[in-house]
């Protein structure tokens, strides 16, 4: 049997292969599909650089093939000698500018964009605050799970970021106990989640290309974390501005925890503020917990970032999360036996947020209430001023 002849046709296969698959991608999940003008500009910036090089690969390749064809001992005899162009400055001249045309033709259209994607000065007001006129989101990564806070409206959920379209949305990210990296590929490139800092940044979801992927997005964490680093997923749901308002407005009206209904939940609210309340919320209020925030659960569309929406990939969950995301932190933090694990499971997955039940007026009522407060301070101190002039 000729070995080599079968490894030549599975090298030849695999690469047959290869070239197929880098075409596959689907809309919410690739780089090579811009859902919006980060991910957009950061394509161009892209083709722009694969257009360089295909053509220093065709004129360098048209060249040499001239140069063998037309320079052929059987054309130019044995005795021919090439002419010496060492030291020729035109022609030095010549294949030294080229390159650093090229270059530049690359290089002046990325430091553009580098600059541009990174001014994020527009999510802060004059006195550092953040500005109540933009959508500003508080990203906190955990191993392995993540946190999304909107300040201005006192909002936090976990796992599903929820964002307007076709406006920029403005993100600081921190990390909460080693480096990660967010990133949502079709949106835009990723970035790092540091510990002692925060990176901010931008993007827009184009509200075309969300509907194209049903509004939902996948994102992940891009830098190597721990042993379940490939698991840490989020998912984004992109809606128009109008729904994303209803939204936060539905979220920020909770102020209860959404009361359970069944018997069985019933067991499971109880046994879930016993053991569980430690870490979770069900409420959403306050950034910084140790488990991601529960309050809208039971609409999320998958489960540890991974796993159907279901109860039976919940009860598994609980009963051994070790066993899916092996180094995570709730591992060995609860004893429930299995008929309390059932009913935990039914508990959270009653707990959902009735659409249309907040008032859209009141997310703005705390940027209303802060610039009143702000009008009477400078009245008050302009009244001193003036007092102070007549004395």
């Amino acid at each position: 049997m000729n070995f080599s002849f079968l490894k030549g046709k599975g090298l030849l296969l695999a690469s047959v292969l290869t070239l197929f698959l880098a075409g596959c991608g689907t809309n919410e999940l690739s780089t090579l599909r811009p859902a919006g003008e980060v991910g957009q500009e950061q394509f161009n910036l892209m083709l722009i650089s694969i257009i360089i090089m295909i053509l220093v690969i065709v004129v360098v390749t048209v060249l040499f093939t001239i140069s063998v064809l037309k320079s052929r001992r059987s054309k130019k005899g044995e005795d021919f000698e090439p002419k010496d162009v060492s030291g020729n400055h035109t022609l030095e001249i010549i294949w030294t500018s080229i390159p650093i045309l090229l270059l530049l033709v690359l290089a002046v259209p990325t430091v553009y964009f580098v600059f541009k994607q990174a001014d994020t000065e527009a999510s802060t007001d004059a006195e550092g605050n953040v500005n109540a006129e933009e959508t500003v989101i508080n990203v906190r990564a955990y191993q392995y799970w993540w946190e999304f806070e909107y300040p201005n409206e006192q909002v936090v959920t976990s796992q599903e970021l929820v964002v307007p379209t076709d406006k920029k949305v403005y993100f600081n990210l921190q990390g909460a106990d080693v480096k990660h990296s967010f990133w949502v590929p079709a949106a835009g490139g990723k970035m790092d989640t540091n510990i002692d800092g925060i990176n901010s940044f931008y993007l827009v979801f184009d509200d075309e290309a969300s509907q194209d992927a049903d509004r939902l997005f996948y994102g992940k964490c891009a830098e190597l974390c721990g042993p379940s680093h490939a698991l840490m997923d989020f998912k984004v749901k992109a809606l128009p501005e109008e729904e994303y308002d209803q939204w936060l407005a539905d979220m920020k009206a909770i102020e209860e925890p959404v009361q359970a209904s069944s018997e069985d939940a019933q067991r499971g609210e109880e046994i879930f503020n016993n053991s569980c309340m430690g870490c979770h919320a069900t409420t959403p209020t306050g950034s910084g917990a140790m488990g991601p925030n529960l309050t809208n659960f039971g609409d999320r569309e998958l489960i540890a970032g991974f796993l159907e929406h279901n109860q039976e990939n919940l009860e598994a969950w609980i009963s051994d999360p070790e066993s899916f995301k092996p180094g995570n932190k709730m591992t060995g933090q609860y004893e429930l036996s299995d008929d309390e694990i059932e009913a935990v499971a039914s508990y959270l997955m009653e707990l959902n947020v009735e659409e249309g039940s907040g008032d859209v007026s009141t997310l703005r009522e705390p940027a209303e209430e802060e610039d009143a407060e702000g009008e009477e301070t400078s009245d008050e101190e302009a009244s001193e001023e003036s007092e102070e002039g007549g004395n």
